[in-house]
């Protein structure tokens, strides 16, 4: 089959122009109602739970989902859908374990739930250190995968195209803030989903609209391996530490857990991680079937010969199946999706920027509204202008480990502080500031020393550390500082803050 990836395409130009288009008029709108911070920062918790379930899935089907786990079940079978699984499980855990107390406790970022009842500058430091290195590795991987699609698309270059992408995100961010982007998202959501259906529609007509041919299909090419476990992770203990990464990597993330404070109360949050879990579960149910078709209809060795990741699986089955015109709708819904994402990414640095260090720690609350807003607005420039850089650095390395990376520290750094701030009376401030610093730095070291950067990206012939994702061991190490510190260092004031943060939690008495 002769692709017409590579070449300057004119329908996925015009889809291209008219989403970006349609989500700058949409940021325009928006401009004129975000005046104050809260309005910048949390849409002036104005998003209903039906809307914001649409934001979050929005938010949360990345490129590496729509495009990498497609990619990775054509390439590498069942599983493939380990992903697919991992990310999906950690919403109802998000559902009982935080969605509550974030919406009861926090103001604008989950930092301000640390800082409920340990010592402000300190946690709020360390949170911030935390959060905006989650931010950054995550918005590379995006943006180095919005650089090789479009790349692949128009034909344009690599860098041209981080810089379009950076470019076209501050806008958003810059202008419309929470409320633009949550919008974004929304159009993003629904265009992925409808995108995705009608590929998976077309898919299973060839096959008869049964599954059974599908899988028999994959079987008659690949062998039955392909249909089984150990194609991608081999070692048990490797499978469960990447699940943790990818669970609670979730319940970590600084832009996911923003989202929360832009509903108006912690009813309409819990609703809202319910959409949120409908519309990500059916999504991630159905795309393992794009993988397979690919593979049958296509073959590994032409998905691979375009993309070695099999990161353009998708696209060319939507150019086998709808011809040009379908190619370029898949292709500007994949664009749309890597433009919300790194939209939520940036707002979620500046608000950590602007809200916990400027205001909180630099000004101890006393700068004004617009102030606020002018830093973080600053922040957002900066911010881009480094992920867009870091885009163009990063731009041959392997984006699967970019993505692991941001979620085994989300998973270390920031989930293990944040839970045992909510249930546990005796975690301190010095167990707190601990647990980020040593989940945070072990995490990183740890995945730099792994084989898939160590051996895969550094060319040494042995990896330092042995599994491919840290989690389990630098989980692990931030739960047993953070209880270890606690007891070496008790916080007198946090344990009888503790109580009315309780009433706060389950009761809402004084939340925004």
């Amino acid at each position: 089959m002769e692709s017409a990836l590579g070449q300057p395409n004119f329908i996925s130009v015009a889809f291209f122009f008219l989403f970006v288009v349609l989500t700058l008029g949409i940021t325009y709108w928006a401009a004129k109602k975000t005046k104050s911070s809260s309005e910048f920062y949390a849409a002036g918790r104005s998003i209903t739970g039906f809307q914001n379930g649409l934001a979050l899935s929005g938010d949360f089907m990345s490129a590496a989902s729509f495009l990498g786990i497609s990619g990775m079940v054509a390439l590498k079978g069942y599983d493939g859908i380990i992903y697919a699984v991992g990310w999906l499980v950690g919403w109802p855990a998000l559902m009982f374990l935080l969605a509550e107390p974030l919406r009861n406790l926090g103001k604008y970022t989950f930092a301000d739930v640390l800082a409920f009842r340990l010592k402000q500058k300190p946690i709020r430091i360390v949170a911030s250190i935390g959060g905006i290195l989650v931010t950054i590795t995550y918005s590379i991987a995006q943006i180095v995968g919005s650089g090789k699609l479009i790349n692949l698309m128009f034909g344009l270059s690599y860098e041209v195209a981080v810089v379009i992408v950076g470019g076209v995100m501050l806008l958003y961010v810059l202008f419309g803030g929470m409320i633009a982007t949550t919008w974004v998202q929304i159009i993003k959501a629904c265009l992925l989903l409808f995108g995705v259906t009608l590929l998976v529609i077309l898919s299973l007509s060839v096959f008869g609209f049964s599954l059974e041919n599908l899988y028999g299909g994959v079987e008659s090419k690949f062998g039955r391996a392909a249909l089984e476990p150990g194609g991608l992770v081999a070692n048990p203990i490797d499978a469960v530490s990447l699940g943790l990464a990818l669970m609670f990597g979730l319940l970590g993330l600084p832009h996911i857990l923003m989202r929360f404070y832009t509903v108006p109360d912690a009813k309409e949050a819990r609703k809202s991680v319910a959409y949120a879990t409908t519309f990500i579960g059916y999504f991630y149910i159905i795309i393992p079937i794009v993988g397979f078709a690919a593979a049958v209809l296509i073959g590994r060795e032409q998905i691979a010969g375009i993309d070695k990741g099999g990161n353009m699986a998708a696209a060319l089955l939507a150019e086998l199946l709808g011809g040009t015109p379908f190619l370029g709708f898949i292709a500007a819904v994949a664009f749309a999706t890597i433009l919300a994402v790194v939209a939520g990414l940036t707002l979620a640095a500046a608000s950590t920027i602007s809200h916990d260090l400027y205001f909180n720690v630099f000004t101890e609350g006393k700068a004004s509204e617009e102030k606020q807003v002018s830093v973080a607005k600053k922040a957002t420039v900066v911010f881009s202008i480094v992920s867009i850089l870091l885009g163009i650095l990063f731009k041959d390395q392997n984006v699967a480990f970019m993505v692991g990376l941001a979620f085994a520290i989300a998973a270390s750094g920031n989930f293990p502080a944040l839970f045992l701030s909510i249930l546990w009376r005796g975690f301190s401030t010095m167990g707190g500031v601990w647990s980020i610093l040593v989940g945070s730095i072990s995490a990183t070291a740890f995945i730099i020393l792994s084989p898939t950067v160590w051996v895969d990206v550094f060319k040494f012939k042995e990896a330092i550390f042995p599994l491919k994702n840290p989690a389990i061991v630098s989980m692990s190490l931030a739960f047993i500082v953070a209880f270890v510190f606690s007891k070496l260092f008790p916080d007198m004031n946090a344990k009888e803050r503790y109580e009315s943060e309780k009433v706060r939690v389950y009761l809402g008495v004084g939340a925004e």
